[in-house]
């Protein structure tokens, strides 16, 4: 296969909207609840999905052939914990606050449904290079959701993007107030269903 072929690019593209893995397949949505109260925590998740997601499914499909198919769950979770225990020691040696915040939800990346999807629907079946594409594909689109989700809930939670006030002060002395339901998981779920909703209206509209 090309390294630019058609199904390389389908690879890639698909997963980014119209096969999102979070608001079409509906997989990582307990993460999504969880850690989007904030965009840094957010943005530090989906980029260690992405790379976890990226190399496993790379090493899979390098290990296709020589994996027996009655161990084959086995080893895709050893190769995951592997790529999960090694994010996890990156990031408390070089962005502490953030993996505190992020507290166990780093080390269940392990048992994502993303993850597991991907490496016995494609990995197993493709060759590196098309598994490296989809896997960066699919934690890129699981990325955007959490970061879409995550900027809304900080901003109109808090009237933080990143720690820092952007909603001026002359906001609150008007009578601006933060909603400070915004910050708990349930509007999350709300928010996705709502990029759910725009989402599927505009392929509605492009159909």
């Amino acid at each position: 296969m090309s390294l630019f072929s058609k199904q390389s690019k389908e690879a890639f593209l698909t997963p980014l909207f119209t096969n999102n893995p979070v608001s079409v397949q509906i997989l990582g949505i307990c993460s999504a609840l969880a850690v989007t109260a904030q965009l840094e925590p957010a943005l530090v998740m989906g980029i260690s999905v992405t790379i976890v997601v990226a190399l496993s499914n790379v090493i899979i499909s390098l290990l296709r052939n020589t994996i027996p198919m009655r161990i084959r769950i086995i080893v895709q979770l050893v190769v995951v914990a592997a790529l999960v225990t090694i994010v996890s020691q990156i990031l408390k040696a070089f962005a502490y606050d953030v993996s505190v915040m992020l507290s166990v939800y780093v080390g269940l990346i392990i048992t994502n449904c993303i993850l597991m999807g991907r490496l016995e629907a494609f990995a197993m079946s493709h060759g590196p290079w098309e598994s490296l594409l989809d896997g960066l594909g699919n934690g890129f689109g699981y990325a955007a959701i959490l970061v879409i989700v995550a900027f809304f809930r900080e901003l109109l939670g808090s009237g933080k993007l990143l720690g820092f006030e952007v909603i001026p002060q002359s906001f609150y002395e008007a009578g601006y107030m933060n909603c400070g339901l915004m910050l708990m998981p349930p509007m999350a779920l709300v928010l996705i269903g709502c990029i759910i909703w725009v989402q599927r209206a505009i392929e509605a509209k492009n159909e």
